[in-house]
């Protein structure tokens, strides 16, 4: 059970006052009776619930792709820089979603942001190991022998070493291309594998995070919902015994 203005605040049918005031107005009814007090409980999956006659369709959770751009940081606020949640529109920022993981301010491409625990959970637990692939231009030739350390493991310089990663190289030069795929999410991994090597990363973007890929014709900055297919693909993660509602 829920309290019918929280349920429709969460719905995005506007702030808790903005709900008042359309209860106030008799445009509320749960189960056809118009109802005066935003108080009460109801059942959003089983009560009528309608506002100015449309029918109000409840769900609990939302599962957003982002592409996320350079200059935003990964996180629900801040007092000095912009979050990728600012990015989101009001009626979804009221499901209180939060970022699954975390980029770098300066990094772009695939985040996914959603409100449901569980999820995010399986997706960053260590024992998964969800693969996540990176794009990234590196100052400096990239070799074979940066491939095979990538393989092994390369120690970073507070002494941890990593899980083997899968280093593959698009081109190589003073500026090199390359795609990198880990199993980990330490703080700037990606630069610091590189650094460990002798190299810098210039430009990074994640394209892909387990079965979730980066939708390409997502401009910078914008997101959508997941289809049904990458939302199936995600939730297979958690153990169907404890998938609940979802």
């Amino acid at each position: 059970m829920m309290r019918l203005d929280k349920t429709l605040a969460h719905m995005g049918f506007g702030s808790r006052k903005e709900v008042k005031e359309l209860i106030k107005k008799s445009k509320v009814t749960v189960n056809d009776q118009v109802i005066k007090n935003g108080k009460i409980d109801v059942n959003p999956y089983e009560d009528d619930i309608m506002v100015n006659h449309i029918p109000v369709e409840y769900r609990k959770y939302i599962y957003i792709m982002l592409n996320k751009p350079a200059g935003y940081l990964s996180a629900t606020e801040d007092f000095k820089d912009q979050t990728v949640i600012d990015l989101l529109e009001p009626d979804l920022q009221l499901f209180e979603p939060f970022p699954v993981g975390r980029l770098d301010k300066d990094t772009e491409g695939l985040l996914l942001l959603t409100n449901d625990g569980q999820l995010a959970h399986h997706m960053l637990s260590p024992k998964k190991g969800v693969k996540k692939t990176y794009y990234a231009r590196v100052s400096g030739r990239v070799t074979e022998e940066d491939r095979e350390a990538f393989e092994k493991g390369v120690t970073l310089d507070d002494g941890y070493v990593t899980k083997p990663a899968k280093l593959e190289i698009l081109t190589r030069g003073t500026m090199s291309e390359i795609e990198l795929t880990i199993t980990e999410g330490k703080f700037h991994q990606v630069k610091r594998m590189f650094q460990a090597v002798g190299k810098e990363v210039i430009y990074l973007r994640r394209e892909r995070m387990g079965e979730l890929y980066l939708d390409e014709s997502l401009p910078l900055g914008s997101y959508r919902e997941l289809n049904k297919k990458e939302l199936n693909d995600c939730l297979c993660l958690i153990p169907g015994e404890i998938r609940g509602d979802l």
